[in-house]
């Protein structure tokens, strides 16, 4: 298989998994922003990509120190009880359509959120570390000019999955209403705050 479509396959299955920046994503598009639905997936695209990219050139190593793991799964455990904690309360505050600025971000302001959240998680740098490890393993990577390719087929993929979710959610998101989407933020909110707490929980007990 061609470095650049494995790379692709790659990045839009682990992008399909349900995590923190689906959570995040669904959420935001339901409310009425595909623009920044798709500037979730791209933050989170440029990190699985620049990880990917790493991971390769053996920075999954460096996750070996302790303080950094346990700084990073810290770091990584509050950016999204933060987010899961104020999803949670918008579903108690707004109503369909009653949003502030604040409260639906601007595409650049999501760009900026996802990378966040994607970057603070060491798990995924670990990830990509492994995928590299197997796929040099197996041959399907050899050389400079296939790790790139690879790598911006990872990027390529994780962008293509959230451009589909969220066009997906635009073609529904008129038949939301109010109740429905308070239930969509209140799962996410929790689900943003029990995958903080997992991460918080996998650092402080396995630091090393």
């Amino acid at each position: 298989m061609h470095a650049i479509a494995l790379g692709f396959g790659l990045g839009f299955v682990v992008a399909a998994a349900i995590g923190p920046i689906s959570l995040l994503c669904i959420r935001t598009v339901l409310r009425g922003a595909l623009g920044t639905g798709i500037a979730i997936g791209a933050g989170a695209a440029a990190i699985d990509a620049t990880y990917a990219l790493l991971g390769s050139l053996g920075a999954g190593q460096l996750l070996q120190v302790d303080a950094l793991r346990l700084g990073l799964g810290l770091v990584g455990a509050g950016v999204l009880a933060v987010l899961g904690a104020r999803t949670l309360w918008s579903a108690f505050r707004v109503r369909l359509g009653g949003e502030s600025t604040e409260e639906v971000s601007s595409p650049r302001r999501a760009f900026m959120t996802s990378l966040a959240a994607t970057a603070s998680n060491p798990t995924t740098i670990l990830s990509w570390a492994a995928v590299f490890a197997a796929a040099s393993t197996a041959s399907a990577v050899d050389g400079t000019a296939e790790t790139l390719l690879l790598v911006a087929g990872v990027g390529c993929g994780t962008l293509t999955w959230f451009t589909t979710l969220s066009l997906g959610l635009t073609a529904i998101r008129h038949r939301v209403g109010d109740r429905l989407l308070r239930t969509v933020d209140i799962g996410s909110g929790l689900g943003l705050l029990f995958f903080s707490g997992a991460l918080g929980v996998r650092a402080a007990r396995d630091p090393g």
